[in-house]
């Protein structure tokens, strides 16, 4: 009995901001079943970028197969996800890990964080792969405006949690808090991934770059696991600290999205200036506001946009309304590159 109410009582103690001072991660007993869960699907869906063969990939770049306005699309998304990439797991390890005070969310952390380091492996690896102009691609956040001004918005979040006497016990480092986690959870890997997602996979569904095409909707399945895992937190720091969620933040919040959107629009122009077979930037344009309404609604706001889903092709990889249910399904064994499936 006394067992019982000893457990009880260090479950109630677990806290996902200002608990009680993590000193080792003492998982058990569990109080955040959710992060949990995440953390096993995504251990469930381990890949490396080296198991995707690159060999069709190579022979088509080197052919005159694709259009400047084709490679253009690709190289700029390499661009872009090769530092965003990055920019996610310096967050996590230097701004948000240290701040969150509950064991399980930790371990789900670490475990993100190894998978930022295999998406920024892929990106090398398929540079290297098809002799890509190494310098171009991994600078091309100072040379591209576009995505300079994306990476300068959420780099923007870091810094502020950056600063020595930042703390999350006083109302405003609890918001400040809580924006790092929407800025990038719901935005970077909610919002600014998924245009790029919608572009490669295009190429992919009409047999082309199948290899890069692969190697995306493997980390597309990861993000999707980071967005649900993401939206737990904030719905989770939300429910625990309610007096953070006031209706001057909320707009804040609004105003934040709308200015991501804006930035990824202005993005999708920047890839497609002319569009290419089945993408145009007018389609992006709905694409980036149907997203941005579902991830609203998702925290709790209110949808802005009430767009369209242009590319109902992109249901075949991943059903927007239904993300948490399709990603939470369990993967009975480990799933090689070379077998992309779920139960």
């Amino acid at each position: 009995m006394n067992s019982l109410f000893e457990d009880r009582s260090l479950t109630e103690q677990k806290q996902l901001l200002n608990g009680k001072q993590v000193t080792v991660n003492q998982l058990l007993p569990l109080k955040y079943h959710w992060a949990w869960e995440h953390y096993l699907n995504a251990c469930a869906n381990h890949w490396m970028p080296n198991e995707v063969p690159m060999n069709k990939d190579i022979e088509t770049w080197r052919s005159h197969s694709l259009t400047e306005a084709e490679r253009l699309v690709i190289m700029r998304n390499l661009g872009f996800f090769a530092t965003a990439e990055s920019l996610v797991g310096n967050n996590l390890v230097l701004a948000i890990f240290k701040h969150i005070t509950n064991a399980e969310c930790r371990q789900y952390l670490l475990r993100q964080a190894f998978e930022e380091a295999v998406h920024s492996h892929a990106f090398l690896y398929i540079v290297e792969s098809l002799g890509l102009n190494e310098r171009e691609v991994f600078t091309m956040y100072h040379a591209i405006p576009a995505i300079a001004r994306k990476d300068a918005f959420e780099m923007n979040l870091t810094a502020a949690l950056l600063d020595p006497h930042f703390a999350t016990e006083t109302l405003e480092g609890a918001q400040t808090f809580l924006k790092n986690l929407i800025g990038y959870y719901v935005i970077m890997e909610g919002i600014f991934f998924y245009s790029g997602f919608a572009m490669i996979l295009s190429f992919h569904r009409r047999n082309k770059m199948t290899g890069i095409g692969e190697q995306f909707q493997y980390i597309l399945r990861d993000e999707t696991i980071h967005l649900n895992f993401g939206i737990d937190l904030i719905n989770g720091i939300k429910a625990e600290k309610p007096e953070i969620w006031t209706s001057a933040f909320q707009q804040h919040i609004l105003a934040l999205i709308q200015e991501a959107v804006e930035l990824e629009i202005a993005y999708a122009q920047d890839c497609l200036p002319q569009g290419i077979l089945g993408l145009q930037p007018g389609a992006f344009q709905h694409y980036v506001q149907h997203i941005a309404d579902r991830r609203l609604e998702r925290i709790g706001l209110p949808a802005q946009y009430h767009a369209p889903h242009p590319f109902p092709w992109m249901s075949e990889t991943i059903d927007l309304s239904k993300e948490k249910n399709f990603f939470e399904t369990r993967v009975t064994e480990y799933q090689a590159a070379s077998t992309l499936r779920w139960d």
